[in-house]
């Protein structure tokens, strides 16, 4: 709350008129110049102007003004307010961008389509501070001066801050859906390959492979024992 009166020179002019306060008590309460309070008690400075009563408005009280007119030493205070306003919010509006660097918005607003394709239209015209023409003329390659666009980084460039372009990003990632990507051919999980199997018995089948079993299975067995045999009987 500021600690000026409302309508401080019609304040002004009700004190001087109603009551016996000096010329620097009313100077400190409505915040003005000696001389202009000096000019109202003299009729030259706001001679058009009707007096305000501070009382009425809840300004002032009578015990304080009374106070004020026994001891010259004593300032006024501005009473509290019993309603609190809430303060007017400020919005935003079109960035400001220098005429030393207009001629880069272009060159800006292709970077940040080639570079950030996710950014929607709005998004752009935020951080390049354009139009939504001028961003289309760019995209569909329609602008004037298209074939000499260079891109080129607005951060860079002073259009925007890093941490602007970072919270546009974030934005459209959120945004945009997300995408499968096909890895190809992965490696077997580490959980197949290095699996237990339960102990079984060894049978026959387990002690030779399938070779042995083929070169097994075309032997004559009573031919090698004839062979054995003759061997011995030799010796």
């Amino acid at each position: 709350m500021s600690n000026a009166p409302l309508m401080p020179k019609a304040t002004a002019v009700w004190l001087v008129e109603n009551t016996s306060l000096t010329f620097e008590q009313i100077t400190n309460f409505c915040k003005l110049h000696p001389l202009e309070v000096k000019g109202i008690a003299d009729g030259d400075v706001a001679a058009g102007i009707k007096g305000h009563d501070p009382i009425a408005s809840g300004q002032l009280s009578r015990e304080e003004i009374s106070a004020a007119e026994k001891d010259s030493k004593r300032q006024l205070r501005l009473a509290e307010s019993k309603v609190r306003l809430p303060e007017p919010s400020r919005k935003r509006g079109a960035r400001y961008t220098p005429l030393s660097r207009r001629q880069d918005r272009p060159n800006a607003i292709l970077w940040l389509i080639r570079n950030h394709p996710e950014l929607k239209d709005a998004q752009i015209m935020r951080l390049a501070g354009t139009t939504k023409s001028t961003l289309q003329a760019i995209r569909e390659r329609t602008h004037w001066n298209s074939a000499a666009l260079m891109p080129a980084d607005p951060v860079s460039l002073g259009l925007c801050t890093q941490i602007d372009l970072d919270l546009e990003v974030n934005r459209a990632a959120k945004d945009r859906a997300p995408v499968d990507q096909d890895h190809g051919q992965t490696l077997i999980p580490s959980e197949v390959t290095t699996r237990i199997t339960p102990n079984r018995p060894v049978g026959e089948a387990d002690t030779h492979s399938r070779g042995d079993r083929e070169l097994a299975s075309g032997i004559d067995v009573d031919s090698v024992f004839a062979k054995v045999e003759d061997r011995e009987v030799k010796e």
